[in-house]
């Protein structure tokens, strides 16, 4: 960072790093000791799609690697949401959190790796606790951060933000967690939640 950066308040954006999503198992374990909150099994990937052949044939493989991966014959969800972006829901047994993971992981880095990281956005892995409360807990890509999105039960758009403070302090040990919550962005209605 150069001075001039210093003086206006600039500073370089963080480099993803996808890496950070393997620590979601160790913090599914701190969820479950601290609050009981299970994973569901699910996850999903959201990326903003473009139009062309490239990006089609890109998809494709993505859908086919985790398609080929599933021996329970259940294919990847492909949706789009409200505002046009791109979703993938992976489905695993609530006990392959690592499986799940893994899944994840690849479709980031098989977008990534073919020129089509800047579409990524996030990633997130569901959880549910005993009385029906989902929880999310969501990968910033551009931000290579991790921040818990739970919204309340019954529908609607009202988040639980006493939880998600709550979760967000008891897993500074296991993820890198967006310290702005401004980034904080609800996902209402993510595949996967």
């Amino acid at each position: 960072m150069g001075i001039l950066d210093a003086l206006f308040g600039r500073t370089k954006p963080v480099k993803p790093d996808l890496d950070q999503l393997f620590g979601v198992p160790s913090a599914a374990l701190t969820l479950e000791a601290a609050t009981g909150f299970l994973p569901t099994g699910l996850g999903s990937v959201c990326f903003a799609a473009v139009e062309g052949a490239a990006f089609v044939q890109v998809e494709q493989q993505v859908r086919a690697l985790l398609d080929a991966d599933t021996e329970r014959g259940v294919p990847v969800e492909a949706s789009k949401d409200d505002y046009g972006y791109s979703w993938l829901l992976a489905r695993h047994s609530p006990g392959e959190l690592p499986e799940l993971v893994n899944d994840l992981h690849a479709v980031n880095s098989e977008l990534e790796a073919n020129g089509f990281g800047p579409q990524l956005l996030c990633s997130l892995v569901g959880f549910r606790d005993a009385q029906g409360q989902s929880l999310a807990l969501v990968y910033l890509y551009k931000r290579g951060t991790f921040y818990p999105f739970a919204p309340m039960p019954g529908g609607g758009e009202k988040r639980n933000s006493p939880l998600e403070l709550q979760v967000n302090a008891m897993l500074g040990n296991d993820l890198r967690l967006e310290k702005d919550l401004s980034r904080w962005f609800p996902v209402w209605g993510a595949p996967g939640l």
